[in-house]
C-alpha cells in the first residue's frame, strides 16, 4: 500500500507575508507548515532586507 494521497485541491494553502499571493502545501514543510510564512525564498530574502 502506497499511503493516503491527497488531491492537490484539497491540499491547504497560505497567503504569502512578502507578496501576497496564495501558495499551498508542498512535502518538504509537512512538519513545519505552521511556521511557514512564504512562498520562496526569494521572498524570504526580500523580506528580510526591505525589514532593514
Amino acid at each position: 500500500m502506497v499511503g493516503k494521497r491527497v488531491e492537490k485541491a484539497n491540499l491547504p494553502t497560505k497567503t504569502c507575508a512578502s507578496c501576497g499571493r496564495p501558495f499551498t502545501w508542498r512535502r518538504k514543510w509537512k512538519d513545519v507548515w505552521d511556521e511557514v510564512k512564504y512562498c520562496s525564498k526569494r521572498c524570504h530574502g526580500s523580506a528580510r532586507s526591505s525589514s532593514s
